[in-house]
């Protein structure tokens, strides 16, 4: 168990509803293993927050896992579905790996640039939209495909994907 002043503590910044959350998934695993947990208390804290996880509630994160800040922050930054600056109402993933690439991944990503003005990793103006390259979404069955907020979209073409978009606006 790691040391920590009463003073210093972060945890409060999880909701009680995110504690509760958390505690589910820690109950997955031995006593011993709780920090096995980290991904989940990351999604979970990152949704609290608007979908972003900013230095602060990954140090509650490490706090309440029992873990170092700097193990917290390294999970939090190798894989792609945290952000840790705000993103948009609507986050759109599209897949860049091997099997989108080959199957017309560059040509979804080209369109969504135009399609929102933004690169990836940016933002649209108005906040509606945060666009992002992610290596792999383990759907390789229906490349190319994106991620839209929790949804998966699959054998994409420009016309389908702005169809998806069109109903959201």
């Amino acid at each position: 168990m790691m040391p920590q002043s009463k003073s210093a503590s972060k945890i409060g910044l999880l909701s009680d509803r995110s504690r509760a959350e958390i505690d589910r998934w820690i109950a997955k695993y031995p006593p011993e293993r709780k920090q096995s947990a980290v991904m989940a208390a990351l999604r979970i804290a990152q949704e609290q927050n608007g979908g972003w996880l900013p230095a602060d509630l990954i140090e509650a994160v490490a706090q309440y896992l029992e873990m170092s800040p700097i193990a917290v922050h390294e999970v939090a930054t190798f894989y792609t579905m945290y952000d840790l600056k705000p993103v948009g109402r609507h986050k759109v993933c599209v897949c860049t790996n091997i099997a989108c690439q080959l199957n017309g991944s560059d040509r979804i990503m080209n369109h969504l640039q135009k399609r929102l003005g933004v690169k990836p990793g940016e933002t649209s103006a108005g906040g509606k939209f945060t666009l992002k390259e992610v290596e792999c979404l383990g759907a390789c069955g229906g490349a190319p495909m994106m991620m839209l907020d929790r949804t998966y979209h699959e054998n994409l073409t420009p016309e389908k994907v702005d169809e998806i978009l069109n109903k959201l606006e």
